[in-house]
């Protein structure tokens, strides 16, 4: 089950904090096409968000056509982010939680790390070809 966390200080919109959790969760394989996902009132419950945030969350992923709204059954994933590069033991996964761990025995903060991160990123990925993702 996917456990929301917003942040209320981000300046990004709650429903879209709810739809990139579920996009990231379904890119780490850990919901993929047939599973459910939390009902509106779960959501609400665990966050104490507004259920029309919620479902604007649910609406803007089925637009993309990543879910489906099953009237009575809840609302279901149909298609997969997930890659193998990205799952849990894949080379490249493991090579940087290597240099994470690393980043913490040094003292690096979540920020610094963020920061190293953006700057590698944006020499290998130019902003035009994020931009398109």
């Amino acid at each position: 089950m996917i456990e929301f966390r917003i942040d209320r200080h981000s300046g990004v919109s709650t429903y879209l904090q709810i739809a990139a959790q579920v996009k990231q969760a379904m890119r780490m394989g850990l919901l993929g096409p047939g599973d459910k996902l939390p009902t509106a009132r779960e959501v609400v419950e665990a966050t104490r968000v507004n259920p029309n945030t919620v479902l604007k969350a649910y609406r803007e992923l089925e637009h993309e056509g990543l879910v489906e709204g099953r009237r009575g059954m809840g609302t279901f994933i149909t298609a997969s982010l997930a890659t193998d590069a990205a799952k849990a033991g894949a080379p490249l996964r493991e090579d940087l939680e290597q240099w994470m761990g690393r980043a913490v025995d040094e003292g690096l903060s979540a920020v610094e790390v963020d920061a190293i991160y953006t700057d590698v990123r944006e020499t290998h990925y130019p902003a035009s070809i994020v931009d398109m993702k």
